[in-house]
């Protein structure tokens, strides 16, 4: 098969910054909001909407990196920061792309354990291909791919990339 250019850098800024601007209009009245970035690539990508929300907004940005074993979700889910540091926050958890909803509905099940204040999810590439009732609340793109096909994301210092293969 051969590599689809899907969101070139560019595409990928204006939707990182497009997604910041939801985020922030859904939480105007907040003083402080919670992203919690899923390991590797949902982490970078929460990074960078932090950048944008940071420049955009006064609301005070907590940034949590969260640990799972995406090939055995169901092992113990942790994260960099304590749950007295989320709770009773708003909190946006972040992944680069939600394919069958597996890693999103586990991270989410993990954040359900303590009391948060509103509870959103945002992905840059949305598959449509949920096998567990959880949704995008903030999306950059949705695809309807085939099960054969497979979306990677490459953030490579300042550049970044989605491709179908």
């Amino acid at each position: 098969m051969q590599r689809t250019i899907i969101l070139n850098n560019e595409q990928i800024q204006h939707k990182t910054k497009r997604i910041a601007y939801q985020i922030y209009e859904s939480n105007i009245n907040e003083t402080e909001i919670v992203l919690a970035g899923i390991k590797e690539n949902g982490f970078i990508f929460a990074k960078k909407i932090r950048e944008v929300l940071e420049e955009i907004s006064p609301i005070r940005v907590i940034l949590c990196e969260v640990k799972i074993n995406k090939k055995k979700p169901r092992e113990q889910i942790t994260t960099s920061i304590s749950p007295k540091e989320y709770k009773n926050k708003p909190l946006v958890l972040v992944d680069d792309v939600l394919n069958s909803g597996t890693t999103l509905i586990y991270a989410a099940k993990h954040f359900l354990e303590v009391p948060l204040k509103r509870f959103k999810t945002g992905v840059l590439v949305n598959r449509n291909h949920k096998k567990y009732p959880i949704k995008a609340d903030f999306k950059g793109i949705s695809l309807s791919t085939s099960m054969q096909e497979h979306i990677y994301v490459e953030f490579k210092g300042k550049k970044a990339e989605a491709y179908l293969d």
